[in-house]
C-alpha cells in the first residue's frame, strides 16, 4: 500500500495538468482496489483434499499436489462406526494405519458414522459411543503425532436419528473442547426446519451425490448435474450454519444387467471401457457393452452386461463451482474440500485446475 502511496505523492510533485493527474490518481485507486480485492479473495479461500483410504501412503505425485495446491491440508477418514448386529453394539471400521509421517500434515480428523448406528443405538448408548468415539480419535493422533484443531463428523441423518445424532454431537463436543464441523447434504440445506441444524460450529456441503443412481443409459451423471443443483442451491444463504465445500473428483462405473443396476466400481475408468476386445462403445455418450465374459480384477464381467460410466472432470467441476458460488457469499472464509486424493486419477487433473476452481468462491 505504501508503494502505491509513494506513487500518487510523486506524480502530485510533477508538473502535470490536473486534469490529467486526476486521471492518473484515479487509475492508480483503481489498481490499489483491484490489488486489494484480489488478496481478500485469496484469504478467504482454502483448498484441501479429503483421504479417505484406510493406508495412509502418499506417493510422490500425490505429496507434490498437496504441498503445492493446499499446503499440506488433509481432512483424514480415521475411521467408520457401523453397527455390529450379532452383538447388537456399535464398532469402529476400517482404523486408518499410517505408513508416512503424520505429523508433516495439517490433519483435520474424520469419522464416519452410518445412519444406521443411530437407528439401532439405545439413547442411552449415546453418550457412551461419544466417549468411546473421542478415546479412539485422542490415541490416533497421539499415537502419530497429529495436532489437530477440527474433527469432522460424516453421518446422513433421517428424521428418526435426529434426536439421538444431535445429543451425540453435543457430548461429542463437550468432550473434545476442539472446533466440531459435520457434513450436511443438500436436502438437509433446503429442509433445515424439518430435519434440523446440527450443533455444531461448521457445516461441510457435500456438493455430490445428488441425483439417483439409473440404469437408464440416458439418466444424467448422478455425481453431478446441475439440473438436480438447482432444486436445493437457492436456500443456501439461509443455512444456519456457516459452509465449507465439499467437491468430487471421482469417477465410477454403473455394472448393469437385465436392466439393473449389480454394482458400482470405483476404480474401473474410461481406458479400460474402451478396450475393444471387451468392450463396444454404445450410441448413448459414455455407455459401453461388454462383447465378451470375462474377469477384470476380481470383477466378473458377462457378455452383454452395460456400463454406464459417470466422470468429474475440470469442466464438470467449474459448472458445479459456478452454479454454487453464485449462491454463497464471497466475503465469508471457507474451505474447498476435494474428494478424494487417496484414488485421485492425477493423470485427468493439475495442480492449477484446483487453484482455478476454488478461486470461484
Amino acid at each position: 500500500m505504501k508503494h502505491f502511496g509513494e506513487v500518487i505523492d510523486a506524480f502530485s510533485n510533477m508538473v502535470i495538468a490536473p486534469s490529467i493527474l486526476r486521471i492518473l490518481t484515479i487509475f492508480c485507486l483503481i489498481i490499489i482496489t483491484v490489488f486489494c480485492s484480489s488478496c481478500n479473495k485469496t484469504q478467504n479461500t482454502t483448498t484441501a483434499f479429503y483421504y479417505w483410504k484406510q493406508s495412509f501412503n502418499l506417493d510422490e505425485k500425490q505429496d507434490n499436489l498437496l504441498k503445492t495446491t493446499t499446503s499440506n491440508k488433509l481432512y483424514a477418514r480415521f475411521f467408520d462406526i457401523k453397527w455390529n448386529n450379532k452383538k447388537q453394539n456399535p464398532y469402529p471400521e476400517s482404523i486408518i494405519s499410517f505408513k508416512d509421517k503424520a505429523s508433516s500434515f495439517e490433519i483435520t480428523p474424520v469419522v464416519f458414522i452410518t445412519n444406521q448406528t443411530f437407528e439401532k443405538l439405545h439413547q442411552y448408548g449415546v453418550d457412551s459411543l461419544a466417549l468411546k468415539c473421542n478415546d479412539l480419535i485422542s490415541r490416533i493422533a497421539l499415537k502419530h503425532g497429529i495436532n489437530y484443531k477440527t474433527i469432522q463428523i460424516d453421518c446422513d441423518w433421517t428424521l428418526g436419528t435426529k434426536d439421538k445424532y444431535f445429543n451425540f454431537l453435543n457430548s461429542l463436543k463437550a468432550l473434545n473442547k476442539k472446533t466440531l464441523e459435520v457434513t450436511i447434504r443438500l436436502h438437509q440445506v433446503k429442509y433445515q426446519f424439518k430435519t434440523g441444524v446440527p450443533p455444531a460450529d461448521r457445516g461441510v456441503l457435500m456438493f455430490y451425490n445428488m441425483g439417483q443412481l439409473s440404469a437408464d443409459l440416458s439418466a444424467p451423471n448422478s455425481i453431478y448435474n446441475a439440473a438436480d443443483a438447482a432444486k436445493y442451491v437457492n436456500s443456501l444463504n439461509n443455512y444456519l450454519l456457516p459452509l465449507d465445500i465439499a467437491l468430487p473428483v471421482f469417477s465410477w462405473a454403473l455394472q448393469i444387467r437385465d436392466h439393473k443396476i449389480i454394482q458400482i466400481y470405483g476404480k474401473m475408468g474410461r481406458a479400460e471401457l474402451s478396450n475393444t476386445e471387451n468392450f463396444s462403445p454404445m450410441q448413448q455418450k459414455d455407455s459401453y457393452k461388454a462383447i465378451r465374459s470375462f474377469f477384470t480384477g476380481g470383477i466378473y464381467v458377462k457378455t452383454g452386461d452395460l456400463f454406464k460410466l459417470e466422470e468429474t472432470n475440470k469442466v464438470l467441476l467449474q459448472q458445479a463451482a459456478k452454479q454454487l458460488a453464485a449462491h454463497l457469499n464471497k466475503n465469508e472464509k471457507r474451505t474447498i474440500i476435494y474428494y478424494e486424493l487417496g484414488n485421485l486419477n492425477l493423470s485427468a487433473f493439475k495442480a492449477q485446475d484446483f487453484k482455478e476452481i476454488s478461486a470461484y468462491f
